[in-house]
């Protein structure tokens, strides 16, 4: 891999130990003493490194993967997992002696939604030291995955994140980062979260959070609202233009160059700021101003056969960053990245649905479905 990677996925990995439910009305039995029979694990890596990391390989796009693992048996089993998508592929993987590695329970019984039981284990223990320069050289972008799962990327409204994203635009990369939303409960979801985005954005190229989270972090009591008002549609369904502007705007606002908004089977919105000089501080020309100033556009879903929608954001994600590694413009960036999400979600774990880049390419060429556009 060497100098050879274009993107350096870095941040948040785990163990995903999903077990399919095999009776319908399963969800009805998950009660105390209950018995619920399932069929033989899922067992897949998951977390940010891992889903977005691996579609882009799978999308030929050289990647290095950089997360942390224990020397323990769920360490060993996520190493061997990376090893058989390319036996390169966890050569940046660092492993913490006496540590514990982190792993997911994925429970997603039918006609519910998914529930997750975690464990961050050596995710937290990641810092900026574990990414050096020598790991960044060569590369043309670092995405970063998952500073709410991370205590000390997150701890002091995000200095480590801000520090090793500041590194990695000094040395020339642009930067990309996603969240994922913490337990409400939780020290992370006690978090001054403006605050540390604040610190962080302006060091961010391409941000690229679902919508849901973004208010957790932003405006609890709107998030609060939303999911009152959706029931059991969710937050997505009441989501409309006005509101897409104003949350990118504020964003935008504390330095970011470009939000990309996932609003799960809704579609994806994407806002770019006006500002030429920001844009080209962006690493490597990803962003030219020409192309991308002021640029916003919406674009539904397509139509896919649903079999697990775990890792359907984060695959999104890799189309995406894959379409502007290829210099395409928004739209057809946008496009692409929901193609890559809609392939994801018909294979029960998070990448095994993703092919290359010239068969989505193709799939997308030859007039496949959409859904509706559901935004107003």
């Amino acid at each position: 891999m060497g100098s050879a990677a274009e993107v350096v996925a870095a941040g948040h990995i785990c163990l995903d130990i999903t077990p399919p439910f095999t009776e319908t009305g399963a969800q009805a039995a998950i009660v105390p003493a209950g018995l619920v029979f399932v069929g033989p694990p899922v067992v897949s890596t998951g977390g940010s490194v891992a889903n977005t990391g691996l579609a882009l390989h799978r999308l030929g796009v050289p990647v290095r993967l950089m997360g942390k693992v224990g020397d323990d048996l769920f360490g060993r089993a996520i190493l061997d997992l990376l090893r058989r998508h390319g036996p390169a592929l966890a050569d940046g993987m660092i492993v913490s002696p006496g540590e514990a590695s982190s792993y997911t329970i994925v429970l997603n019984p039918p006609g519910l939604d998914r529930c997750f039981l975690h464990c961050t284990g050596t995710n937290d223990t990641f810092g900026p030291d574990d990414v050096t320069d020598a790991r960044l050289a060569g590369g043309r972008l670092l995405h970063f995955g998952y500073p709410p799962l991370m205590r000390r990327m997150r701890e002091q409204n995000g200095a480590a994140l801000a520090e090793l994203l500041g590194r990695a635009k000094a040395l020339g990369l642009a930067t990309s980062l996603d969240m994922a939303q913490p337990d409400p409960n939780s020290e992370a979801g006690r978090l001054d979260w403006p605050a540390l985005l604040a610190r962080v954005l302006p060091r961010v190229d391409v941000f690229l959070p679902n919508l849901e989270e973004t208010l957790f972090m932003t405006d609890r009591a709107l998030l609060d609202r939303l999911r009152a008002e959706g029931g059991a549609a969710g937050v997505f369904a009441k989501a409309d233009r006005a509101l897409l502007r104003a949350t990118a705007d504020r964003l935008l606002g504390w330095g970011a160059a470009l939000v990309v908004l996932k609003l799960g089977d809704r579609g994806l919105y994407l806002k770019a700021t006006a500002d030429r000089g920001r844009l080209a501080q962006v690493g490597g020309g990803l962003l030219p101003a020409a192309v991308w100033a002021g640029r916003e556009g919406l674009v539904p879903c397509f139509r896919a056969k649903v079999v697990s929608t775990t890792g359907a954001g984060d695959t999104t994600v890799a189309g995406f960053l894959a379409a502007l590694l290829k210099g395409l413009p928004p739209d057809e960036a946008m496009t692409m990245a929901v193609a890559v999400g809609a392939c994801s979600v018909e294979q029960a774990d998070a990448t095994g649905g993703v092919p290359g880049w010239e068969a989505v390419r193709r799939r997308v060429a030859a007039g496949w479905d959409r859904l509706p556009g559901l935004i107003a």
